[in-house]
């Protein structure tokens, strides 16, 4: 009898086991994260200087890997080690923080759809804090070039938004010889070159604004960015819908694991 009353408790070995490999991959990828991360910060002399992580005007894209794999370590350690050991505390803990993040995401959302002209309105901000920090940083400068490359795009709201930045404004005190100019990755492509010309932005902004046309790409990038939302919008619906189903799968699956442990035990309890 009792024996039957056990056997209709199991642990479910397929739940189980695709919970570990599944976060063992999270955990591993978080790692790998935080170790580019802390590589960067080494490379920079940051870990010698830990008050120089707050120095920076603009963003330090090292942060993102720090935040990132943090949040992946710790959801691929508690999922990993708490299915494993079937650590109903961990397993619980890997429900409750990845329900966080759902919340958090579906929030912003929501609040990115309602307020869309404060947004708006922050990007600008964002994007021009690290305008003035352009020369501040290398991981910062690849991050900006990247961007006006790939939207092909110049400053937040068009070129005049590099006046922020001291090497590039137009004041008569400037002595920097790219006075006036953009940087590079403003500037169009020419198939026909195969080495990036890292001067074609100097003394741009002296030329008039049709003959700008010709140099640089004149569109800023908040209104690119929100060009390419809209032509991506299916693209980015469904990245954002599959991250959600893969979370509230995950949480379900732990839920799952939860129940099938307390109920083994309730049993060999009263067994």
């Amino acid at each position: 009898m009792s024996g039957n009353h056990f056997k209709g408790h199991e642990v479910s070995c397929c739940i189980k086991y695709f919970i570990f490999g599944f976060n063992i991959l999270f955990w591993l990828l978080g790692m790998a994260l935080v170790g580019i991360g802390l590589w960067a910060w080494s490379e920079k002399g940051v870990l010698s200087n830990i008050s120089s992580i707050t120095d920076l005007g603009g963003l330090d894209p090292v942060w993102l890997f720090m935040v990132v794999g943090g949040v992946m370590f710790i959801l691929g350690f508690a999922g990993c080690i708490g299915a494993l050991r079937e650590n109903t505390f961990l397993l619980k803990f890997f429900s409750v923080f990845l329900g966080i993040i759902f919340f958090l995401e579906l929030t912003t959302g929501v609040l990115a759809f309602v307020f869309k002209d404060w947004i708006k309105d922050q990007l600008n901000l964002f994007i021009n804090n690290n305008i003035r920090a352009y020369r501040d940083d290398i991981d910062l400068q690849n991050l900006i070039d990247f961007t006006q490359d790939y939207w092909e795009c110049c400053g937040a709201f068009g070129a005049d938004d590099w006046n922020l930045n001291i090497y590039f404004n137009c004041t008569d005190g400037n002595p920097s010889r790219e006075k006036c100019g953009v940087p590079f990755s403003c500037c169009t492509k020419d198939p026909a070159e195969d080495v990036i010309n890292t001067q074609c932005g100097y003394d741009i902004r002296a030329k008039s604004d049709s003959e700008q046309k010709d140099y640089i790409n004149v569109k800023g990038c908040v209104p690119q960015f929100e060009k390419w939302l809209q032509d991506n919008l299916t693209l980015v619906a469904g990245i954002f819908i599959g991250v959600a189903l893969l979370q509230i799968f995950g949480i379900c699956l732990a839920q799952n694991l939860v129940s099938d442990i307390e109920a083994v035990r309730a049993s060999c309890f009263f067994t």
